[in-house]
């Protein structure tokens, strides 16, 4: 009977594991490199990042802080501009251009966000999106090291906004680049560490948590908040 119930219970198993495969998401063939990815970020930000941005919180004062992120957001509207012209989105481009001059122009380089206060919106645009805008599909989920979740075609993006369109990563000086894009890591962390301890306190599974968020918030970004429906 031992025999019979121990034989029992790997047929079980094995159908179970089995059923799990076939019914893994499709738009995560590369489930078990992007998971063992995603375990290398979580122990890079609990090593390095988090520890970083606690230390930045307490080092600097919030309105300091308000300041810093302010500014590269002002530096990243750069960027939302030029993919707002490649998509042809004439009246967000005349926006985002009026909110990059005021921010620059009277909000000491945008240390202070005027724009927003002025009704001009914070918009979001990238490359990857622009690609997705003209019919490019996102293709297989990826999760990159360091930056995390994205996909073949937003890692592509990825790549030609920072090497064209990054006015941080663009500076001449590497040392002076380096501070910078470090500098941002840590300021974009510290403006998520109340987020990412809610999500590794209430997702069962962060890994698949942060995939299907990602997924379904890069198509509703895409298609601007009206994504297709899946038949």
């Amino acid at each position: 009977m031992k025999t019979q119930g121990r034989r029992l219970y790997a047929l079980i198993s094995a159908l179970t594991l089995t059923g799990c495969a076939v019914n893994g998401d499709p738009r995560d063939p590369l489930e078990p490199m992007n998971r063992a990815v995603h375990s290398f970020n979580d122990v890079v930000d609990h090593v390095a990042l988090k520890p970083l941005a606690t230390g930045y919180r307490a080092a600097l004062p919030r309105p300091a802080q308000i300041a810093v992120s302010n500014a590269f957001s002002n530096l990243d509207d750069v960027s939302v501009l030029a993919n707002d012209l490649l998509q042809f989105k004439a009246e967000q481009a005349a926006s985002d251009f009026l909110r990059l001059a005021f921010n620059t122009g009277f909000g000491v380089f945008g240390l202070v966000d005027v724009a927003s206060e002025m009704g001009l919106k914070k918009h979001d645009e990238d490359f990857g999106q622009t690609l997705g805008r003209w019919g490019l599909g996102s293709g297989p989920y990826l999760v990159l090291p360091i930056f995390g979740p994205s996909s073949f075609r937003d890692g592509a993006g990825l790549v030609v906004d920072g090497t064209y369109a990054d006015p941080v990563y663009r500076k001449g000086a590497v040392a002076s680049r380096n501070a910078g894009v470090a500098l941002r890591i840590v300021s974009r962390r510290a403006d998520l560490i109340e987020a990412k301890q809610a999500i590794e306190e209430a997702a069962l599974d962060s890994y698949e948590f942060s995939r299907d968020f990602y997924l379904d918030r890069r198509a509703a970004q895409v298609y601007d908040g009206r994504p297709p429906r899946l038949e």
